[in-house]
């Protein structure tokens, strides 16, 4: 191994530290901008995936999140108990379920959205200068890349 891929080996590293730390700092700060709820994180991550994907069943729920169907159903189970998600009949299949989110919880999370962004928006135009925005915008295809790996 040569002294400059040992280097470049380093800066990566560190790079890719920085870009952990970063990125965790400013996810927090996105979090500040919201109420707290007493969602966990299975529960966050079921209705983010009925958000982004739609309706859907306990089953296919369970296989998108690796999880088995009992412990989905316990899941969605607490969902509907807090008035998150509710059930409705499968039109293709009457014999599923369909869990989808309600209007209240869909509500919230359009004003949770809205709050982060424009909390973004401030610190962007407040801390940024036009030539660093045009990096930032430069940046996030780069994060995309490797979110995407």
């Amino acid at each position: 191994m040569t002294k400059s891929s040992i280097n470049s080996a380093t800066q990566s590293a560190a790079l890719a530290a920085d870009l952990r730390i970063s990125l965790g700092k400013l996810i927090r700060r996105l979090r500040e901008q919201t109420h707290p709820n007493d969602f966990t994180s299975a529960q966050k991550s079921v209705l983010l995936r009925l958000d982004r994907d739609g309706p859907c069943t306990v089953s296919a729920l369970a296989r998108a999140e690796s999880v088995r169907p009992q412990s989905m159903r316990v899941t969605v189970a607490g969902l509907e108990a807090m008035q998150a998600v509710s059930g409705k009949p499968d039109p293709g299949d009457g014999r599923q379920t369909l869990i989808e989110l309600t209007p209240g919880l869909r509500k919230h999370l359009n004003a949770s959205r809205a709050a982060k962004d424009d909390w973004l928006l401030r610190a962007l135009q407040e801390q940024l200068s036009p030539q660093e925005q045009d990096q930032l915008a430069a940046a996030i295809k780069l994060l995309e890349r490797l979110a995407d790996f």
